[in-house]
């Protein structure tokens, strides 16, 4: 009943930006931290930026002052400025999001995930 569409994903040459985008939607009764995933080639997938219910941010080392993440509760939207790209930036770069779900009288908190959308980062 839940689902995450990202979009914002592409070709970029080293030093441009993108901005990615993810839209929760569905039978949601709260949206908990969001956060963005990314994984390269032959790489494990690795936690680049999450974002709590307060606002409250945290980083991966190497895109700290490069990357910010942010979210629009009004709209169940997070979001992944990525400024000063370099090529070891591309990735499949993947939205989450911790989601409590109501049925019924029973409450439930799950983790869902985006598609995933494709940033390629050339020289």
């Amino acid at each position: 009943q839940v689902q995450l569409v990202e979009s914002g994903g592409g070709l970029v040459q080293v030093g441009g930006s993108l901005r990615l985008s993810c839209a929760a939607s569905g039978s949601i009764f709260s949206i908990n931290t969001m956060g963005w995933y990314r994984q390269a080639p032959g790489k494990q997938r690795e936690m680049v930026a999450v974002i709590t219910s307060r606002g409250i941010t945290t980083y991966t080392d190497s895109v700290k002052g490069r990357f910010t993440i942010s979210r629009d509760n009004a709209k169940n939207t997070v979001y992944l400025q990525m400024n000063s790209l370099k090529p070891e930036d591309t990735a499949v770069y993947y939205c989450t999001a911790r989601i409590t779900v109501e049925r019924a009288f029973v409450i439930v908190e799950n983790d869902y995930w985006g598609q995933g959308t494709q940033v390629t980062v050339s020289s």
